[in-house]
């Protein structure tokens, strides 16, 4: 087992949860295609990745190109950012990129029964407006939504392998870490996600 490992596959549920945004890639006679889209992940009581749920554009062309080869790799990247070695006592240590990803295998099946393709999509949208103030609901869209919804088509891709990173100090020296979390505190909330994971994988330090 790497250090680099997520230490459980709720480690992994967690990055897709709140990094829902990922670029959805497949091929279909040579050529490439690849859309970024915002999907939600069903994963078993241990955490595990089961399944895959999002809409595209029906005039997306990755619709068909799916349609005939509906293989498909999920790409998810996680906190992430610059590491310098200008915040180093140590200044032969060399500059990198810390980061958290999962990348997922699937095999993708469209949603053309429409209620499927709403529960999809209000399952998206709660996910996105919890514990904002004056939330939003689907349901507000009334007669509306009945006339976009005929513009997208949901997808459900059952998930065959994954594999997952999480580069986030586990290499580096005591003081080296020690200078590198004191720096991105320093920089606020700017960093604040990347250093709360870093603390996360180096809790034992």
């Amino acid at each position: 087992m790497s250090r680099f490992d997520a230490r459980a596959p709720a480690d992994v549920a967690r990055l897709t949860h709140e990094h829902p945004l990922a670029w959805v890639v497949s091929i279909d006679a040579g050529a490439f295609h690849a859309s970024p889209l915002p999907l939600r992940t069903r994963c078993d009581a241990e955490g595990r990745m089961q399944r895959i749920v999002g809409h595209f554009a029906r005039r997306n062309p990755q619709v068909e190109a799916l349609r005939r080869s509906p293989q498909a790799m999920f790409l998810f990247l996680g906190p992430h950012g610059y590491i310098s070695p200008s915040w180093m006592t140590d200044r032969t240590q060399v500059s990198t990129w810390n980061y958290a990803m999962a990348v997922c295998h699937a095999s993708v099946r469209f949603l053309d029964d429409g209620d499927e393709l709403r529960a999809a999509m209000r399952d998206l949208v709660d996910s996105q407006e919890a514990d904002r103030p004056g939330r939003w609901h689907l349901d507000e869209m009334g007669p509306r939504y009945d006339r976009l919804a005929q513009a997208i088509i949901g997808f459900e891709a059952t998930v065959s392998d994954v594999r997952s990173r999480f580069k986030l100090g586990q290499d580096e020296r005591d003081d080296v870490y020690a200078d590198i979390t004191r720096a991105l505190g320093a920089q606020g909330e700017a960093s604040a996600l990347l250093l709360n994971w870093m603390r996360e994988f180096n809790a034992a330090r």
